[in-house]
């Protein structure tokens, strides 16, 4: 399968989190705050932000430097987060007891997270930052 928007020839640096147990769209929203961002500055984002999805993706990405350091022997002071999905997994339906006999359907929604590193040194693509003019992404050439 051919990776786009990744123009090394070698495997790419990455660490992928399944059936973690939060909804799809509490993670994007952290996500979206840490793409594009250096190794460093994104634990420090994520450390410093208030929602209970920071922990796991911030395991993530420990995970991905390690990748990157134990298989390519790459600095972690070096790595970009580059691209990152987060995909819906499987919903676990349990029931919850009502009065009169009745059951009450919870949906218990999980996601899946893949986090593709890069080096920065390496990285000639454009950095997706945030302008603060605009709500949204820029793509900006480095």
């Amino acid at each position: 399968m051919e990776s786009m928007g990744n123009n090394s020839p070698g495997p790419e640096i990455r660490a992928l989190a399944r059936n973690i147990r939060m909804s799809a769209h509490k993670a994007r929203r952290v996500i979206n705050q840490i793409r594009g961002r250096s190794y460093g500055q994104a634990l420090m984002i994520l450390e410093l932000m208030p929602y209970g999805a920071c922990y796991p993706i911030s395991q993530l990405i420990h995970s991905a430097a390690a990748n990157a350091n134990h298989n390519m022997g790459l600095n972690k002071a070096n790595l970009l987060v580059g691209r990152v999905e987060v995909n819906e997994g499987a919903v676990l339906k349990r029931v919850q007891p009502r009065a009169q006999g009745r059951g009450y359907p919870i949906q218990k929604p999980t996601c899946h997270i893949t986090i593709v590193s890069e080096e920065i040194s390496r990285s000639n693509d454009p950095i997706m930052s945030i302008d603060s003019r605009k709500r949204g992404y820029v793509w900006h050439k480095k």
